[in-house]
């Protein structure tokens, strides 16, 4: 094979030629020779190089320099042009005395993962890390995660890698657990982040506090319930409400939209009932309220539609003789199936009738009528000894005499006078005029007779009643 006349050495090049022949092992000479050659064709570079590099095989001076031209060389070709395939084998030349050295595998696993070279680029991540000491992993597992997190990558591979890279640094798993979002798998995206909330000595690099991962545990536990399995989702959510004071109101109607996505409607309104009968601020309330309103107001218009849709099929179905169904014995007719069999069998059977659009409404309206009594609630469990508050919710009954008493009983019962925010006595004073007003004059000086009784914090409170008292049948 003849050579290009071009790529011999020039009359200018024979002072550099004269001191290679005499001392062909000198790193000084050969980078010098490259320094006056800088503006020559990158051919004729390329000879130098790989003369310099056959005598001096192990400079990595001389292998950095000698790729990052090759690089520039092909940086604006197409990953197609057979330039990389000489870039890519100028590099596993290199790597035979340069396998310690990581800024030559970077660069290479760089080029290759522009090359969407998928099997050859993974194999050589790991070709990496098993020749490099442990202590520069990290240099290596940057661009690996890159590469796996990247469109195209099968998903198995992926998995691998990060649970490969999880041993190796334990303190990333928060980016493992975005990566399983990020690839919609539920389950073991859940699994991960449980695991994280029962390690005690966990800390988060990202500065997420336990309260954030516990939130978002529970919105993937319930966006994802068909999804998720192996968890006991009801105790995880319960658990967080009873360790976190923030955001209960959240936390309830999580557990409550678990329920729903799971078809579990009655059990979901029995989780909003007990949210809204256990929080104690008016936010939290308010949160699970209007969650609970919402979802029995959506019910009410699915089962609206779905009764709308129905009605065609229904009176197609008395046409075809379903109010006859005396007239055959369809229990042994094997061309029916079992649904037509039932629909048959328990057509306009009061226990079958699923148009309960009534029951829906009244259920709604019942919701929005116990709003002032419920909110009532969570101002009273803030702090039972509000005189005030006592007085407002004896009024929420106003018209049914029996509610008023049994909430005068409860609260002469519940406030203690000593912590009484208010005036104690008055409480009192109303229990007996509302018996006056309903001619039960007995029972008003039962509840007199009760109240002055009592232990209060000041005299004027005890002569005020005896006033009343006084007053009233003296």
């Amino acid at each position: 094979m003849s050579i290009a006349q071009d790529l011999y050495p020039s009359e200018d090049d024979l002072l550099y030629e004269e001191e290679l022949l005499r001392n062909p092992y000198s790193l000084k000479l050969w980078w010098r020779y490259l320094i006056v050659r800088s503006e020559a064709p990158f051919k004729k570079r390329f000879v130098i190089y790989e003369r310099a590099l056959k005598a001096l095989p192990g400079s990595y001076k001389l292998w950095h320099a000698y790729l990052r031209e090759r690089l520039d060389l092909v940086r604006n070709l197409p990953v197609t042009h057979s330039q990389y395939d000489t870039l890519n084998n100028t590099f596993e030349r290199a790597l035979v005395t340069m396998h310690k050295m990581p800024r030559i595998w970077i660069m290479y696993l760089q080029t290759l993962t522009n090359q969407k070279l998928v099997t050859r680029t993974r194999r050589t991540f790991d070709r990496a890390l098993c020749a490099l000491p442990v202590t520069q992993h990290d240099r290596i597992w940057e661009p690996y995660l890159v590469f796996v997190s990247q469109k195209g990558i099968p998903i198995e591979t992926s998995l691998r890698v990060y649970r490969r890279y999880l041993k190796y640094d334990p303190s990333h798993i928060e980016d493992f657990i975005e990566f399983l979002l990020n690839s919609s798998l539920w389950q073991e995206a859940s699994d991960r982040l449980a695991s994280v909330l029962n390690d005690d000595q966990f800390y988060s690099i990202k500065g997420k506090t336990k309260h954030r991962l516990w939130l978002e545990l529970c919105d993937l536990l319930t966006r994802h319930a068909n999804e998720v399995s192996g968890l006991n989702v009801d105790a995880i959510i319960r658990g967080g409400i009873r360790k976190f004071t923030d955001e209960v109101g959240r936390l309830w109607t999580s557990l409550a939209e678990y329920y729903i996505r799971r078809g579990l409607h009655e059990k979901a309104r029995d989780v909003f009932e007990e949210g809204m009968s256990t929080v104690i601020t008016v936010r939290d309330f308010s949160v699970i309220f209007d969650s609970y309103s919402q979802f029995e107001e959506s019910m009410l218009a699915y089962k609206m539609q779905e009764m709308g849709l129905s009605d065609e099929e229904d009176d197609e179905g008395e046409e075809n003789g379903f109010e006859d169904v005396e007239e055959e014995d369809i229990r042994f007719r094997g061309r029916l199936a079992e649904e037509d069999f039932e629909r048959k069998i328990l057509h306009r059977f009061w226990l079958n009738d699923k148009n309960d659009i009534d029951l829906r409404l009244a259920r709604f309206d019942y919701l929005m009528e116990r709003r002032p009594e419920l909110a009532n609630s969570v101002l009273l469990r803030q702090n039972p000894h509000n005189v005030e508050q006592w007085h407002r919710r004896v009024k929420l009954f106003e018209g049914n005499p029996t509610k008023q008493i049994l909430t005068y009983t409860e609260a002469v019962r519940t406030i203690d006078p000593m912590k009484a925010v208010g005036k104690p006595h008055t409480l009192w004073v109303a229990f007996a005029k509302l018996y006056e007003q309903h001619k039960d004059i007995a029972n008003a000086r039962v509840i007199f007779d009760k109240a002055v009784q009592v232990n209060y914090k000041t005299v004027d409170n005890l002569a005020s009643v005896w006033c009343e008292w006084g007053l009233k049948w003296s």
